[in-house]
């Protein structure tokens, strides 16, 4: 967080002194008065109006610092690469270790997207939508989430009962009704409550 300390003859100075040295505005700082200062009397006894002003943090700055922190006590130092647009935020995991940070099935990602969904919309007044990924994984998962949902419709058409799929995160279950949904033969749909929501293949 980029801070810095500033005088002025009054606390408007200093704040002032501050926002052009940080080359920012008023709205996007947050203003702590260290000292208020001292007009004094025919100049004597005056003493200058200190104030620590540091820029605040946007809410993907706030998910980006919580996932970083998270993934050190997890022994898995992180870089992040974030892509932001309109609503939709996109982090990149590098690491050293990231199979730790994906995790069997990727449940240790799907948890930091569940984590960073939290901190980016903590106290924004916009609601973002966050995707976290590392190495690849998202695009290898759909891949093989799409071939499940092929050979599991087959299964459903052959004994003609429902199929149901093991919970997972909503997402993933769109890329289950994704793939099935031009299917002749079944249908899907979502069943059970968070977190363990479920898609069901039904024949048709």
């Amino acid at each position: 967080m980029k801070q810095i300390t500033a005088t002025g003859t009054t606390m408007d100075e200093a704040v002032q002194s501050a926002l052009e040295q940080l080359q920012t505005s008023k709205d996007k700082v947050d203003v702590h008065v260290i000292d208020e200062g001292k007009k004094g009397f025919l100049g004597f006894g005056s003493k200058p109006a200190i104030v620590k002003v540091s820029i605040r943090k946007t809410p993907v700055q706030d998910a980006e610092s919580y996932i970083s922190e998270v993934a050190a006590q997890m022994g898995a130092p992180v870089e992040i690469k974030t892509d932001v647009r309109d609503r939709d935020i996109t982090m990149e995991l590098v690491s050293d270790k990231v199979a730790m940070l994906i995790g069997k099935r990727g449940q240790t990602l799907n948890s930091l997207q569940y984590l960073a969904q939290l901190a980016v919309n903590r106290e924004s007044d916009q609601f973002y939508t966050v995707m976290i990924d590392a190495e690849g994984y998202r695009e290898r998962r759909k891949e093989t989430l799409q071939n499940l949902a092929e050979r599991l419709a087959e299964k459903a058409i052959r004994t003609g009962k429902d199929v149901r799929i093991e919970p997972m995160p909503s997402y993933e279950r769109k890329i289950i009704h994704a793939a099935l949904q031009n299917h002749k033969q079944v249908e899907t749909l979502s069943d059970g409550k968070e977190p363990r929501r479920f898609v069901v293949i039904r024949p048709s």
